[in-house]
């Protein structure tokens, strides 16, 4: 249960905010309810959230694993609930490969970058980080350097994004079961319009 109001102020901010939030995602963002006591904090983040999305040096799907494996280290529920739903439905990041990253089962499901990137990511994470020279070695030698400040960036953010969410007492919003109930609805479009009508 939160642990703070998510019914903030109806500023004209705030207002704006959930317009965008209630067109984009189809709710109000709980941590954007959170986050509008305080319009200040509220507005620097939002820019903040809109610049990342700019950032295009680095693979999409590393981004999305680097995110869950830092939201799973952190145990951040409203984070593993909206990244997988923003990986697997936004970003079509197989279902499967989210699902193993916060156990790191492989089963061969993982390229080496992509377990170097989610082992950075852990790393990073830990308090006090745990990042080696070998690690960092590693990683460069299949990313660039402004690959690998892109990708530290990232999960800098989601660390930040899941200590204020966590500390908040955040939940998850249900986005896991959106995304399960838009795969059914998908199927059973597929199969409806794979269905002839006789006369």
């Amino acid at each position: 249960m939160a642990r703070i109001s998510l019914d903030p102020p109806k500023t004209l901010g705030y207002r704006l905010g959930s317009w965008f939030s209630r067109r984009r995602y189809g709710v109000m963002l709980d941590p954007g309810a959170a986050i509008g006591h305080n319009m200040q904090v509220g507005r620097s983040y939002a820019i903040f959230e809109l610049q990342m999305e700019r950032w295009h040096t680095l693979d999409r799907g590393l981004k999305d694993l680097a995110m869950t494996a830092a939201a799973a280290r952190i145990r951040c529920a409203w984070c593993m609930d909206f990244g997988f739903w923003a990986a697997t439905m936004d970003h079509a990041v197989p279902r499967a490969k989210v699902e193993a990253v916060p156990a790191r089962r492989d089963g061969g499901l993982f390229s080496r970058l992509e377990l170097l990137v989610v082992a950075y990511a852990e790393a990073m994470t830990a308090t006090p980080p745990e990042v080696t020279d070998d690690l960092v070695a590693e990683l460069r030698k299949q990313l660039s350097e402004a690959q690998l400040v892109e990708l530290t960036a990232v999960i800098a953010a989601e660390n930040m994004r899941s200590r204020i969410n966590s500390a908040l007492g955040l939940t998850a919003q249900g986005f896991m079961e959106r995304r399960d109930q838009d795969a059914a609805a998908s199927q059973v479009d597929a199969a409806a319009s794979q269905v002839t009508v006789r006369p």
